[in-house]
């Protein structure tokens, strides 16, 4: 293998190629390697033998096909893929996988050397999905094509279609019996080249019989065998002997072996891959025996065969009474089988054929193999001897006598029928079966189709499957005559077919004469005799049928009588029907597995239940003409043949009475499962038992008597109790309550409807089963319980409702507190970790339990601890945790800090509990960490709305033409008053809107912001002028390309960053009149103070150009730590979302701090490890700020000590890396850290 100049591989194939010159396809080598060279097509039609399955590939080779893309060589079976590549890979001196390889299914010996692939036709079309120009290939030989597979047939078709696309891509098309002229034209005329087929004489040997089939047999063979390698019939050569199965190869092949000069070969479908090889590679000295099943008559050659032995036989098909399918016993095979096989050898110099039987037998033997019948069907046989009153079968002197099975078996389906009784005596419905002149299956539908209607249809079908079929499907015509019968396929059912074809055929018939009806059936692929035979047999069903005094009309349109047909059928065929398991395998009746026929319109959609006429076994069990059936209709056609099971039986209180699951089968097939049925009659007192436990106990009652309704309000008093003070002793157990009603039903009161009736009739027994306060508690819990644990949780002018539950490890376990959405603004951040008076102590004692050791060892005993703390404690809103290290060390001296509460770990329902409702107390969100679930409420949108109604909220807004704002505003939602905060916002689109917030800080921020933008919307035209004068000049643009600043966005955010600033200190307005007067104050300043701004930043842009080019000098890996927090403090500064919310202070200050970047940039490599000690200072002060901003957003701009905290870290920087420039207030980490302490107490007095 090389590469070829643009580098696709390119194969080496030999350059002289032999082709073994006794083949006659090897004669015609020249004209047909013309043909391919000069045609795109090329059509070889030949006899077997000729050798055109293994010259043309080599023929192709020496044409230079096949060096880039591959020759591509399909066959119709697998066995016959793996021998052709074989036989190809021997002639050219080389190894499968090598330069000629296969693949089949589950096997693939192709390699990027191989240039001949041998493969099946499904792996050609499989490779279709994924290469649909078949690139791969540049010739492609399609071999034995006159079986026209469905395969073939698209294979073909889509050649056609391709080869325009692929004027490169050669086509070489083998066949034996096709239709030549027809195919060619099908490819254009493509031309024919006919190739003769080779023999030579073969001898015929008749031997007697031997009588023991089995080891005589064997012993008959290894004698032949050693006569053969002695050549007393000629010279030693290979030898084929056929045997009927692979148990009797194997038996024979263990006979055989042990001779010194006989290789011993068996040759079957299943075997391997290797052991197949063997039979078409020779290999080793010694004769050659070949054990073969009838594979080796048709589908392949076995090369090399001088000698043929023959013993006769073969599985042929055969109707088995006890499994009710058709099986393949062995019997003798007919004179074609016996010539094909003796046609085996002969091949490659004269043969001699051993026929292990006489020669009288073979005359005597059918000159074709019987076509697979039914055989006479005992049912039948009992049904007519029962008719004539001839007394039991089982007891009649047959010369024969039966097998006692098969006459039960007979009995057991004439049972199903409904033919006979349990007595095994004639029904009157059997009578009339016997009466119809057809097996007692088909008479049992004809007799159900009367009563359904259906008579006219069903008679077509019955006399159809009396017949043998008359569609005809010849192997060199399947695609015409498949095209022909399509037309009355039906998608549901291949009896509705017959009726389809049956109608057609009438309407011709009458139409035309009998000679242009018997051409019509040969044009169309139709048997006119089997037609003619039909017909008699409906016309003989017809008479039976009037002669039972039935209704027979003229078949007429039937599309509404799909279900009225199919239940009659099933009526016959009930032991015929299967239920899908997967794909087109199907578990039939009697724990058979089945699949759909191929040639069944159900083939290739296959529905979920079917019923067949017929099950037949041949490979596996196949189901022939099936139809498409609802299982609903099994339940009616014979009900004693079901089985029903009944399970989980339980109460439901939607009909107040016990359901049971129902399991419906018929012949070990589930047709109706999960049905649920009244129990109360199946199994009355196992259904009382339930409905005492499970609906009078549980309460689980759609419409409970009064009664009821008074134990369960009993019942429900005691578990919330039970829940509030988180016991589960006061409840009274189940069974106590299960003895109560049970002492008190009657034994007949197993459902609603019962207890209805007994209440009704007597009118003591409601009174009777009232229950009472006593019977139901165990012991009283005291008188303190609403205090301890109440039931509304009161702060300020609110009241929270509160719920207990009792489940230990439950998600709701402990105490829940409802809070309407829009009310999280107003919730308390801390007075929900005192909980509920009840649970405090219990709380507190957890808590110092948990605390570390050494301080626990201070503070024992834990519960006199927590009894005197509780004395001095008071519920606020204020950290637990606070409050008791204030309170311990007052008490015991003991200090404990914020990180020793930390490590403290309780359970967690000693936190309460937090559902988040909607106005229609819908719940929206729950958990424990309230400042989790107020953060989630504000995290959807940079805004949060209050949405309630009567609100003042307006969208769009472009100038002050709304009404007052008033600082709070006051309204309702989920039954609770919401208070929230009006401010003009601008919106993330950038619009500005009139909204309604939570908290008062963010609102006075929104409003700035909101204000500042509707002044610039008053006063676009000064805007437009200022955008005319920041950085104009050329140095100016200059030095934002070196500062990476994109101009536009930074102008937009300093013009409106100076409306920001100049509403600093002013009283936002409310109104329209504050509006116009802080309009007229704010923009006489607007344009000197936005050009003073501008003037900073264009400074401090001069200098971060002149640093971006200094940190572009050094290398990547150099100073990287540095340069990321550089490059990240110039991006913070000139950010236009942060520069509109800074102050105009600290803009003042940006030259000072780009000059104090600029320093550190250009004496980092003299600064040694000194910039990275310096950034360990600073990257935590930077880390806590980011980490605040993530607890609370908008931190740095909503808290005033967080922007002092943000600016003085601006300084931090000049003190650490520039210290020459000093800075404007004094600073360190130290004072750093204090500010932050500032900051987090802003935080705790402002939670959100």
């Amino acid at each position: 293998m090389s590469k070829s100049h643009e580098g696709r591989i390119e194969r080496l194939v030999p350059q002289h190629i032999s082709y073994p010159e006794q083949l006659p396809v090897v004669a015609r080598k020249d004209e047909i390697m013309r043909a391919i060279a000069e045609n795109q097509v090329v059509v070889i039609a030949g006899e077997t033998g000729s050798g055109k399955t293994t010259q043309l590939p080599k023929m192709c080779l020496e044409l230079g096909r096949g060096r880039e893309k591959r020759i591509g060589h399909t066959q119709p079976r697998r066995i016959a893929a793996r021998a052709v590549s074989s036989r190809i890979a021997e002639e050219l001196n080389t190894t499968v996988g090598g330069l000629v390889g296969y693949q089949v299914r589950f096997n693939d010996d192709v390699t990027e050397q191989t240039a001949v692939k041998v493969m099946t036709d499904g792996i050609l079309l499989t490779e279709l999905s994924r290469d649909r120009q078949l690139q791969a290939y540049d010739t492609l030989i399609i071999d034995e094509a006159h079986e026209r597979s469905l395969n073939i047939d698209f294979i073909l078709g889509y050649l056609k279609r391709l080869l325009p696309k692929r004027p490169d891509l050669k086509v070489i098309i083998t066949s034996a019996t096709i239709d030549v002229e027809r195919f060619s034209q099908h490819f254009h005329d493509a031309p024919v080249i006919e190739v003769s087929g080779r023999a030579y004489p073969v001898d015929v040997h008749y031997l007697d019989s031997v009588e023991d089939r089995d080891r005589g047999l064997q012993r008959q063979v290894s004698q032949l065998v050693d006569e053969i390698e002695a050549e007393r019939y000629g010279p030693r050569g290979d030898v084929l002997v056929f045997c009927p199965g692979e148990r009797q190869i194997r038996d024979l092949a263990k006979e055989l072996r042990g001779r010194d000069r006989i290789q011993v070969l068996p040759l079957y479908a299943r075997l391997s891959n290797a052991e197949q090889n063997r039979v078409f590679n020779r290999t080793g000295a010694g004769m050659r025996v070949v054990l073969a099943t009838n594979v080796a008559e048709t589908s392949l050659t076995v090369p090399g065969i001088r000698y043929v032995i023959d013993p006769g036989d073969a599985r042929i098909s055969r109707y088995s009474h006890r499994s009710g399918l058709q099986r393949l016993p062995i019997e003798s095979i007919s004179q074609a089988s016996a010539n094909q096989r003796k046609g085996r050898c002969g091949r490659v110099a004269a043969g001699v054929c051993f026929r292990l039987y006489s020669e009288q037998d073979f005359a005597a033997r059918p000159e074709f193999t019987d076509a697979e019948i039914l055989r006479t069907n005992l049912a039948s046989v009992i049904l007519r001897m029962l008719e004539l009153g001839l007394g039991d079968v089982r007891q009649f002197p047959f010369v024969d006598p039966p097998d006692p099975k098969m006459v039960r078996d007979g009995f057991r389906l004439l049972t199903e029928l409904g033919a006979v009784d349990g007595n095994a005596k004639l029904t009157p419905l059997g009578r009339a079966m016997a009466k119809l002149p057809v097996d007692p299956k088909l008479s049992r539908i004809l007799l159900d189709a009367a009563s359904r209607d259906c008579l006219n249809e069903a008679l077509v079908i019955i006399s159809a499957l009396s017949v043998q079929d008359p569609r005809e499907r010849p192997q060199e015509k399947r695609a015409q005559s498949d095209q022909q019968h399509a037309r009355f396929n039906n998608p549901q059912s291949d009896f509705i077919a017959w009726l389809n074809l049956w109608q057609y055929l009438e309407e011709q018939r009458q139409a035309l004469s009998q000679n242009q009806f018997r051409k019509l059936c040969d044009r169309e692929f139709l048997s006119y005799l089997r037609i003619k035979e039909w017909r008699e047999v409906h016309y003989q069903l017809v008479v039976s049928c009037r002669q039972m005094k039935f209704r027979v009309t003229e078949l007429k349109s039937y599309e509404d009588k799909y279900e009225a047909i199919h239940r009659a059928l099933l009526s016959g065929l009930l032991g015929n029907i299967a239920q899908q398991d997967e794909g087109r395998r199907f578990n039939a009746a009697r724990n058979r597995k089945a699949q759909v026929f191929p040639a069944s319109g159900q083939y290739k959609k296959p529905p979920k239940w079917l019923v067949a006429a017929e099950l037949v076994e041949t490979s596996q069990v196949f189901a022939r003409q099936c139809a498409a059936i609802e299982p609903s209709w099994l339940l009616e056609t014979n009900p004693a043949l079901l089985k029903r099971h009944h399970y989980e039986p339980a109460w439901n209180a939607r009909s107040s009475r016990v359901m049971a699951k129902e399991r419906v089968s018929l012949f070990g097939l589930t047709i109706s499962d999960g049905q649920r049925v009244h129990y109360a009659g199946i199994d009355p007192k196992t259904s009382r038992s339930i409905m005492i436990r499970d609906g009078l106990v549980s309460g689980n009652y759609r419409q409970p008597p009064v009664f009821l309704k008074h134990n369960l309000k009993l019942v429900n008093d005691v578990m919330e109790l039970e829940s509030r003070t988180r016991r589960r002793d006061l409840l009274v157990d189940e069974e106590s309550m299960v003895r109560f009603y049970d002492e008190r039903l009657p034994a007949d009161c197993a459902s609603g409807v019962a207890l209805d009736k007994w209440l009704r009739r007597d009118e003591a027994a409601a009174q009777s089963l009232r229950m009472n306060r006593e019977q139901v508690l165990t012991r009283d819990p005291g008188g303190e319980v609403e205090a301890q644990f109440p039931k509304t949780l009161t702060l300020g002018d609110i009241s929270f409702q509160l719920s207990y539950q009792f489940e230990p490890g439950g998600n709701r376990d402990g105490v829940t507190v409802t809070i309407p959405r829009a009310l999280m603004n107003r919730v308390p951040r801390y007075r929900f970790e005192w909980l509920v008076p009840g649970l405090l102590r219990d709380k507190l004692i957890a808590m110092i339990k948990g605390l570390p050791k050494q301080l626990r060892k201070q503070l024992v005993p834990a519960p006199d601890v927590a009894d005197a703390l509780l004395e001095r404690l008071t519920a606020a809103d204020e950290p637990l945790s606070h409050s008791l290290t204030r309170e311990i060390k007052a008490l015991r001296s003991v200090s404990v800090s914020a990180s020793d509460w930390a490590q403290v770990d309780i359970e967690s329902f000693y936190l309460m509990n937090i559902r988040v409702v909607d106005d229609r107390k819908k719940l929206l969100a729950e958990g424990r960490d309230l400042a989790a679930l107020v953060s989630e409420f504000r995290s959807n949108s940079p805004v949060e709305v209050v949405t309630t109604r009567n609100n003042v909220e307006r969208v769009n807004v472009t100038r002050w033409d709304f009404d007052d704002l008033p600082t709070e505003w006051r309204g309702r939602s989920a039954g609770a008053e919401v208070l929230a905060y009006p401010a003009v916002i601008k919106e993330g689109s950038g619009q500005l809107s009139v909204r309604l917030l939570d908290y008062p800080v963010e609102a006075d921020r929104q409003h700035r912001l909101g204000v500042a933008g509707l002044l610039l919307q008053s006063d676009l035209k000064t805007a437009k002028y200022l955008k005319k004068q920041l950085f104009v000049d050329n140095m100016s643009k200059l030095s934002l390309a070196g500062a990476r600043l994109e101009r536009e966005s930074l102008v937009d955010a300093i013009i409106e960053s100076g409306l920001w600033q100049l509403l600093d200190g002013v009283k936002l307005p409310r109104s329209q009149d504050e509006f116009t007067s802080v309009q007229r104050a704010v923009t006489a300043q607007w344009v000197p103070h936005v050009l003073e701004m501008g003037n900073h930043l264009a400074q401090a842009i001069k200098v971060a150009s002149d640093t971006w080019t200094v940190l572009s000098r050094y290398g990547a890996n150099e100073y990287a730590e540095a340069r990321a927090d550089m490059e990240q403090q110039l991006q913070m500064l000139f950010s236009p979302k942060s520069l509109i919310e800074t102050p105009s202070e600290w803009i003042t200050y940006y030259p000072r701090y780009l000059k104090a970047i600029a320093n550190r940039a250009e004496r980092l490599p003299a600064q040694g490890g000194k910039d990275d000690k310096s950034m360990a200072m600073l990257l935590p002060q930077v880390q806590r700020l980011n980490d605040g901003k993530k607890r609370y957003p908008g931190l740095d701009v909503l808290c005033p000590e967080a922007v002092r905290f943000r600016w003085m870290l601006e300084e931090f920087r000049v003190s650490l890396f520039a210290q020459q420039l000093g800075t404007k207030l004094p600073v360190s980490a130290k004072r750093l850290d204090q500010q932050w302490l500032s900051v987090e107490g802003w935080m705790t007095n402002n939670p959100r």
